[in-house]
């Protein structure tokens, strides 16, 4: 194998396409954070208890959704690789499989949703609250079908270098849920005020809607044609949905645990004090929405070295890789300029308590520090994904985030009084380490081409080392 040296054309080339595919999955993931904050607007202006039951339930249901997500994430790998090797005759025969596994995934989340009660008890939940939030549950568990067979949609997409339609379909249910979301929990146009249980099933029927739309989308347009999505029926393949598991499954649990170690810290945090819980909250809000823009060149960047891996071609992998990482860090050094330069004013646009603007400013600034370490972390596992290399980093997270930095932020919150700067810290301690490991782990599976061993012998393509 040659040494790999960059050719100023070819970086050019592939960060323009990893830039073309990740805008609109970027946008597609801000509005999916825009209607969290319609969720959460709409219910404060109908009353507080409202707001805390739509809260401690939409943290609930945020469990439910990254499990979902987390297993259809199998899909866009698996179809761009497919798509680089020319093998497009066999992506509706994956896709089908995955239909299957998103409706056994549905069920499952719809079952584990509407049965939360022990979990809600076990947090510690108010119990004035318990009852609008097993509500808001029940009925915002009808989405979960809907959720997982839209990701599978997206995945297909996604996974054949189209990724306009989930920008497209993410903020038309955007702009959907502000008026039903209005109607049904305000009580409006002869309906009676519905709450929290309203807010659950307007964000269940925007999910059908989107999931619907998006379905008559790949059989309708040109650009799915010749795939043969929905020709036939087809039993569950179990070979194939063992595939799909191999690579989803890992990374379902590599998204608990991700989710988990935030909500395992704003519960610590809680313990703290009114105005700790809302600094906490503040900061924790910047730094989801400077999220999305990692999130989504990871996105794109799973799918730029899975077409790679299909096209059998080496130099492409690494190039789609590591230009994709040093995208990142150059979109994650704006947010960290930004959060370091003016950590109050952000503050300020929030609240106007003084208290909660001076702790949420440390912990934007803190967050400002982990901006890397987080673009690192998530473009390397979006490259991983590529080469459908889920099952070691999941490992690395799991050790990352709950041997590292949980008990790191542990002990300097209580043993050196840092309240929730010390678990800030230790959120930075588990990402620095796995940005780190799993950076490590895509340049030596990229160098060492361990990717060739998953592919099959009917790719037929020569590696263009």
């Amino acid at each position: 194998m040659r040494p790999f040296r960059p050719e100023r054309a070819r970086v050019r080339h592939e960060i323009g396409a990893t830039v073309r595919l990740a805008i609109p999955l970027i946008l597609a993931q801000l509005a999916a954070v825009g209607s969290n904050v319609i969720d959460a607007v709409l219910s404060g202006h109908v009353g507080a208890h409202v707001l805390g039951a739509v809260a401690v339930g939409a943290s609930i249901w945020s469990l439910a959704i990254v499990s979902g997500i987390g297993m259809m994430m199998a899909v866009p790998p698996s179809v761009a690789q497919l798509d680089g090797a020319g093998r497009r005759g066999e992506v509706g025969a994956v896709f089908r499989q995955a239909l299957w596994l998103a409706v056994a995934m549905g069920a499952l989340l719809w079952f584990a949703v509407r049965h939360a009660g022990p979990l809600i008890d076990l947090i510690g939940v108010t119990p004035s609250l318990r009852g609008d939030v097993l509500r808001f549950l029940s009925a915002i568990s009808w989405g979960a079908p809907a959720l997982t067979c839209y990701f599978a949609l997206r995945g297909l997409s996604e996974g054949l270098s189209l990724t306009r339609p989930s920008m497209y379909f993410g903020f038309g249910g955007l702009l959907l849920l502000v008026p039903l979301g209005y109607v049904l929990m305000f009580g409006k146009l002869g309906i009676p005020p519905q709450g929290a249980h309203g807010c659950g099933i307007a964000t269940a029927t925007v999910l059908w809607l989107e999931m619907a739309g998006f379905a008559v989308y790949v059989t309708k347009h040109r650009n799915y044609r010749g795939l043969n999505l929905l020709e036939h029926f087809e039993w569950p393949d179990w070979r194939r949905i063992g595939a799909l598991l191999h690579v989803g499954a890992p990374m379902a649990v590599t998204l608990l645990a991700e989710g988990g170690l935030f909500v395992a810290t704003a519960l610590i945090i809680s313990t703290l004090g009114e105005d700790v819980i809302a600094s906490h909250q503040v900061a924790l809000n910047v730094a989801t929405l400077f999220f999305m823009v990692p999130l989504g060149l990871a996105m794109a960047i799973t799918v730029r070295v899975g077409n790679a891996v299909g096209r059998g071609d080496a130099r492409g992998v690494r190039y789609a890789g590591f230009c994709g990482i040093g995208l990142t860090l150059a979109s994650q050094l704006v947010s960290a300029t930004i959060m370091l330069a003016v950590p109050h004013f952000i503050a300020t646009l929030y609240t106007h308590d003084a208290k909660v603007i001076a702790l949420a400013a440390q912990l934007i600034v803190l967050a400002g520090l982990f901006q890397f370490s987080d673009g690192v972390q998530v473009a390397s596992n979006g490259a991983l994904r590529g080469l459908k290399d889920t099952r070691v980093p999941m490992a690395i997270t799991l050790f990352a985030y709950w041997c590292v930095g949980m008990p790191a932020g542990w002990w300097l919150a209580f043993h050196h009084g840092l309240g929730a700067r010390g678990m800030w810290m230790g959120l930075i301690a588990g990402l620095s380490v796995a940005a780190v490991m799993l950076f490590v782990r895509f340049w030596r599976s990229a160098r060492r081409e361990r990717w060739r061993a998953h592919l099959s012998p009917s790719a037929g393509v020569a590696a263009q080392a």
